[in-house]
């Protein structure tokens, strides 16, 4: 198969964003998957996530090298009509993993990284009880630095093709990076909650929501824990702001 080319990159406070849509991200991902095994990361990015990469130079550097960064939430869509002109198609994270095991099925060796212990343990029977992917490895997502490598030896030794990294927005994306050549998996994938939804600990939300893109909106309303997560979206809605009055 041929690797499709993403568009050209917009950035977005020093941030790359790849134009493409959902689809075409499944393409590309095969792509990857079909081509001589070599490591790629993909990031969904989010508001949090520039937020988060204004005092974390590790995060804005996985970010920026990035092989493929996609367009996570509406937020995002709305801050590069306003300070690029362009409209950005959305490939969420988790539009993106079910697409993936949907599209390879039992041709995907899956491990999954993240999430409490015993999550994970329920999400790859999950996944490979609906999509009939192959599970490669699974490991809870609380470990600290001085683990990592073991874990990542871990993913290696597991010839996985497809790696879910969900420990949160930062720390996932770096651990990916850092150790993105001794891992050296096909697709490298920073999900967030995804893990926690095919678990089932935690609700996918409802399809009109994810359709106009504001599914943001229901989680924070509905989960006290999600709250504190409202002060970084307006700060991010304030970035933008000042930005696109900075650019005139």
């Amino acid at each position: 198969m041929t690797i499709p080319q993403a568009p050209g990159r917009l950035s977005l406070f020093d941030l790359p964003l790849d134009p493409v849509s959902l689809e075409a991200t499944l393409d590309r991902l095969e792509g990857w998957l079909d081509a001589p095994r070599a490591p790629h990361t993909v990031v969904t990015l989010n508001p949090e996530f520039i937020v988060q990469s204004r005092t974390q130079p590790d995060f804005v550097n996985a970010i920026q090298v990035a092989d493929l960064v996609t367009a996570d939430g509406v937020g995002i869509v709305w801050a590069a009509r306003q300070l690029a002109g362009v409209e950005v198609p959305r490939a969420p994270g988790f539009d993106i993993v079910q697409g993936l095991m949907k599209r390879r099925g039992a041709g995907l060796r899956v491990f999954f990284l993240g999430a409490k212990p015993g999550v994970a343990e329920v999400a790859a029977q999950n996944a490979a009880r609906d999509y009939g992917i192959v599970v490669a490895g699974i490991h809870h997502g609380y470990f600290d630095l001085p683990e990592d490598q073991r874990v990542a030896e871990l993913v290696q030794s597991s010839r996985a093709d497809l790696l879910l990294t969900a420990m949160g927005g930062g720390r996932q994306e770096t651990f990916n990076q850092y150790w993105r050549q001794v891992m050296n998996t096909p697709v490298m994938i920073g999900c967030g909650g995804v893990i926690d939804v095919l678990a089932g600990t935690a609700d996918l939300a409802p399809a009109w929501t994810r359709r106009l893109g504001v599914e943001w909106i229901w989680r924070v309303g509905l989960d006290r824990k999600r709250w504190n997560r409202a002060p970084r979206l307006a700060q991010f809605v304030r970035l933008v702001r000042a930005e696109k009055k900075r650019l005139g």
